[in-house]
């Protein structure tokens, strides 16, 4: 993908007080009800379809384009060429300059991605809707006539080559990234992963680019969604103005044709690889095509296994036995024969044998006994939640019904298997069970940590696996810059769309509490986050990771319910819950269909002023917690980050790890846990955030009903007061031996969220490094291919925060990479910002801005967030005009002020033996600390 967007979610649940039996919440199924996608559907000439979805109540629209092509039809010895070429199609056109995507997208306040799948390749843009035409002349062109020459062919191949690098540095990255598929597949292509390697993007030639282009990237073999506020009329003049011209060419579009046969034995490997820090295990097996009837009993399988805490997985081998630090599944669907993963990562001291058993067993649950009806109920509700939430805005329609089409040739097929979860029995859970997991049907991977003398099985592509020689048609027209005098150039955008933003009511109940209401009726969604002041930054010293803790296990039990007996309740009503502690406070979240807020609101009142803190729950989230701390000290980005806090803030509040030190984590007690919790949960410093579809009369009875009767207990957190002086910067390696990547921050101390410079320092750093078109990305990865991206971020709290740059490269590169940062950073304190780069840089905010607003929980986390800094509500409204109003001469004295890198540290983490030397030439004064060695706990690292 070109922009990599991976996440691990990690849940905790939480429950109220007391209650009487009326009160306590059901499975009841949800009676909210999903409305279609409305869409037209046409078919041009030449083959192209187009889908166009109308939603007036954005001011956006989204422009997608999805090919029939994909990582399944890489060419024999091309593994990731697909993945290379979607690279190549943000560069030149006949008519578009290198880059001029990003101008058009970004530079306007949308934004464009691009991803590679098995089954397709899609380019996608969010664009405000007076820029519609321009997108889609942008998307014509590039589908018509691509140029690819050997500079940009050279720096994306080397862009590709660090993704691919980034991928194996994470721990557990190989796992997923190469292994999984390769264990999955013997004869059908999606054996090789998507993202390929080294010696097949070496391999690749331009002439290689040219004819797959030719081949696949053609009208008959794409369709064109467009979604939001547009005039159909107008809609379909441009697209018959721009596609329809595009010539169908006469050759047959190659399709895979290999059926991957039924896996009638099982298949087990163990591989032992570096930066492993706890035994994985992971079991597959394969799905029916995303089109079969089985297909809806699966989801629902799957959902009772894995979704939240109150699933399977997480009951048996996280909660209960503790077996696993983390257990989830990936349930992947595609045209073709699909995979079903369940895995775990083992808890500290547990083997992957113990993990391989525990999984084996809950997948022989459901072929062996029926599932329950409240866990049907409950999957049901889940299931109905998730879709609702699919549709909340217009690129998420857009993407769901283009991949209907392109998985399934049916726009309809996502209604249709939401309507079929309905129908799922617990008799067709255990006829699909028996059907698709049997043990002899599955495949084993044992991921254990690198050890001397152990070089466990090989795995590869099977041999036996079907590729094709890539055959370029006999036609290829090669395509030239235009001359400048002859270009087509983009037409101009129209009127702006002026949007409606959200409009804030506001009420206080007796007790201090502040209760914030924002109305939105167009989907039966609801997302309540009860905030409070407070948060990691009133932790003692010696105590980081208690607020944390403590938030987390607000979710873990309650003085009337158990950690289970919520996961239970929230979930059954497809809703989640979440709790936990930023620097500056703390939330517990939940998101749940309209019809099901009051029960769900009985759980979060309980959670948030009754939590226990029993004994046993406090250790098993500590253990959990030391393990995720192992985890991330053993990727170098993430320890990068902890490192760079650390050596900037010293002994500050902001210093500490927010999560702890598995030191620190050792020495909290339940008093530590349950003072961190008063500090932070009183009433007069709270905020109940209601989103979505409900009314602010119904919002302040929800809340006098729950929370009005609430009183705070022990001492509320402190406003900070005055500050330390900041530590002298310094510049410190943490050699981290075989590193696949280094990880590299350039940071230092910023300011406050109150601080009259904040928006021009936000400016400057998108400047810096906010979007794809910023500076340091242009620098790092668009010239060079140093790296997947680089980028710069802003963290202003109550108190001064982090303002980082940093990115990931290879380990030659780290010391370059870090020369060509400081020098963006000093830049932009001694130069103006260009006018017209400025106005392309605050339309990056405000168009972050306006999709952040599009959706119930974006707004209620901006909401808390204003709450926590202190920020009047009305800063809503407020937003646009402020970054707009910050001209260049400000920019230039924030950055002179705040992004000056003679005040930054210097953090590199990765295989030092590679840069060391030329990190030290420039910076004698270099630290160099043994990744094993390093102590947070300390702002000295040791």
């Amino acid at each position: 993908m070109r922009c990599l967007r991976a996440a691990l979610l990690l849940s905790v649940a939480t429950l109220p007080a007391t209650l009487s039996a009326q009160e306590q919440p059901q499975p009841p199924a949800a009676s909210a009800r999903i409305p279609s996608i409305p869409f037209t559907e046409r078919t041009l000439a030449n083959g192209l379809r187009v889908y166009a979805i109308r939603d007036t109540t954005t001011p956006n629209v989204s422009v997608q384009v999805w090919y029939d092509v994909g990582g399944r039809d890489d060419p024999r010895g091309r593994s990731g060429f697909a993945h290379l070429f979607e690279h190549l199609m943000f560069k030149a056109t006949r008519n578009l300059v290198q880059e001029q995507m990003d101008r058009l997208t970004e530079d306007v306040g949308g934004y464009n991605n691009a991803s590679t799948g098995d089954d397709y390749t899609n380019y996608f843009e969010v664009i405000p809707a007076n820029h519609l035409q321009r997108l889609l002349f942008a998307e014509a062109d590039r589908m018509a006539s691509l140029v690819v020459e050997p500079t940009s062919f050279a720096s994306e191949r080397d862009v590709v080559k660090e993704e691919y690098r980034q991928g194996f540095a994470r721990p557990y990255g190989k796992l997923f990234q190469t292994y999984l598929p390769e264990i999955s597949y013997s004869v059908h292509p999606y054996a090789r992963g998507v993202i390929g390697d080294v010696a097949n993007l070496d391999s690749a030639t331009i002439d290689d680019v040219r004819a797959f282009h030719a081949t696949y990237y053609r009208p008959d073999n794409a369709i064109l969604v467009v979604a939001g506020n547009f005039d159909p009329a107008q809609l379909n003049g441009w697209v018959d103005q721009y596609f329809a011209p595009i010539k169908r060419p006469a050759g047959e579009i190659p399709r895979v044709t290999v059926t991957e046969p039924p896996r009638e034995r099982p298949v087990s490997r163990t591989v032992y690889e570096a930066n492993t820090p706890l035994p994985a295990v992971l079991l597959s097996w394969q799905l029916p095509p995303d089109r079969d009837a089985d297909v809806p009993a699966l989801q629902v399988l799957d959902a009772i296994m894995a979704t939240g805490e109150n699933s399977r997985l997480y009951r048996s081998l996280v909660y209960r036995d503790e077996l696993a630090q983390s257990a989830q599944t990936s349930f992947d669907t595609r045209a073709g024969t699909g995979t079903y993963a369940v895995f775990a990562i083992m808890a500290g001291g547990k083997d992957a044998a113990v993990g391989e058993a525990a999984l084996r067993r809950e997948v022989a649950r459901f072929r062996d006994e029926a599932v329950t009806p409240a866990e049907l109920a409950e999957a049901k509700n889940e299931i109905l939640t998730a879709a609702i939430k699919r549709r909340e805005t217009a690129e998420g329609k857009a993407f769901l019904l283009a991949q209907n089409v392109i998985i399934n040739d049916d726009p309809t097929a996502s209604d249709k298997q939401l309507a079929a979860v309905q129908r799922v029995t617990a008799a067709d859970i255990q006829r699909v069970a028996r059907k698709y997991l049997g043990d002899n049907q599955s495949a084993e991977l044992r991921y254990l940590p690198e050890q001397a003398n152990k070089t466990g099985d090989t795995v590869t592509v099977a041999p036996t696996v079907v590729t094709r020689p890539l055959t370029a048609p006999a036609d290829i027209a090669i395509v030239t810059p235009a001359p400048a005098g002859q270009r087509i150039l983009p037409p101009p955008p129209a009127a702006p769309v002026k949007p409606v933003l959200p409009q804030v009511a506001e009420t206080r109940l007796a007790n201090g509490l502040r209760v914030i209401t924002v109305e939105r009726h167009d989907l039966p969604l609801v997302t309540a986050s009860l905030v409070a002041v407070g948060g990691a930054a009133t932790d003692p010293a010696g105590k980081a990771g208690a607020s944390s803790l403590s938030a987390g296990l607000m979710t873990m039990g309650t003085t009337t319910r158990s950690a289970a007996e919520i996961a239970r309740a929230v979930e059954s009503l497809g809703g989640s819950i979440g709790s936990d502690a930023s620097r500056d406070g703390a939330s517990v979240d939940l998101t749940v269909t309209s019809d099901q807020l009051a029960p769900a609101m009985t759980i979060l009142a309980d959670v948030a002023t009754h939590p226990a803190f029993a004994a046993e729950e406090i250790e098993r989230a500590r253990t959990q917690t030391i393990d995720g701390v192992a985890v991330a000290m053993k990727n170098p980005a993430q320890l990068s980050g902890l490192v760079a806090s650390r050596v900037v803030f010293g002994n500050q509040p902001y210093g500490t790890p927010l999560e702890g030190t598995p030191t620190s984590l050792k020495t909290l007690t339940q008093a530590d846990l349950k003072a961190a919790y008063q500090r932070t949960w009183q009433p007069g410093q709270a905020a109940l955030v209601l989103v979505g579809d409900i009314t602010p009369a119904a919002a302040r009875t929800l809340a006098e009903r729950y929370l009005g009767t609430w009183q705070g207990k022990g001492t509320a957190a402190a406003v900070p007061g005055d500050r330390a002086a900041f530590p002298a910067p310094r510049v410190v390696v943490v050699d981290m031996p075989d590193a696949g990547q280094a990880g590299v921050v350039v940071a230092r101390p910023g300011i406050a969220r109150g601080d009259a410079r904040y928006y021009p320092l936000a400016v400057a750093n998108t400047v810096l490094g906010g979007g794809f078109s910023s500076r340091l990305n242009q620098e790092v990865r668009i010239k060079r291919g140093l790296a997947y991206g680089a980028s710069s971020g802003l963290q202003a709290g109550r108190r001064p925060g982090l303002v980082a740059a940093r990115t990931q490269t290879k380990n030659p590169s780290a010391a370059e990479v870090v020369t060509l940062i400081s020098a963006e950073m000093e830049k932009l304190g001694k130069t103006p910002v260009p006018q017209a780069e400025l106005a392309t840089r605050q339309a990056v905010l405000v168009g972050n801005f306006g999709r952040t607003v599009e959706t119930t929980d974006g707004i209620a986390g901006l909401l808390g967030e204003y709450v926590v800094q202190s920020v009047p509500l009305d800063e809503l409204q407020r937003y646009t005009a402020k970054v707009e109003g910050v001209d260049p001469a400000a920019v230039q004295a924030a950055a002179a002020a705040l992004l000056d890198p003679k005040a930054a540290s210097i953090v590199v983490v990765g295989d030092a033996r590679q840069f060391l030397p030329a990190l030290k030439a420039r910076y004698p004064q270099v630290e160099v600390v043994p990744a094993a060695a390093v102590n947070l706990d300390s702002a000295s690292l040791k």
